[in-house]
């Protein structure tokens, strides 16, 4: 194994990604599949690409992502937590831009279970008085 790769695992609802960075030109694959083959949204790609914007680094590293869980969304927003968690790795001098735009805050929003009795997490059943 080459000790130049930093590992960064991103989180966010039911999505989990694994990052792996090293020096390189700028290649990203997301599952052995490019950015915009994976993440089809300008909003998406602009997500992922937030941390690497940030710090002046993109073009200067390889990216290589493994994502599962959730949906697109979700994995969007872990890829863009665990490339910021690898980039403090690799160099810790990062940490203060990083953390300003809070690229490195966990977000702690998951879905409500479902309530035995009712429909749904809040919904529930029609009242009629009469």
């Amino acid at each position: 194994m080459d000790s130049t790769f930093s590992w960064g695992t991103g989180r966010r609802k039911n999505a989990l990604a694994r990052v792996r960075l090293c020096p390189g030109n700028g290649e990203l694959k997301i599952n052995n599949r490019t950015m915009e083959e994976y993440f089809p949204r300008m909003i998406w790609q602009a997500q992922v690409m937030q941390s690497l914007k940030i710090v002046g680094l993109e073009g200067k590293v390889d990216v290589f992502v493994n994502a599962s869980g959730g949906g697109l969304t979700g994995q969007a927003g872990a890829v863009r937590m665990g490339i910021a968690r690898a980039l403090i790795k690799m160099n810790p001098d990062l940490r203060p831009a990083l953390k300003k735009e809070g690229l490195l805050t966990r977000d702690p929003r998951m879905v409500e279970r479902k309530k035995f009795g009712q429909k749904g997490a809040r919904g529930k059943r029609q009242f009629s008085k009469r």
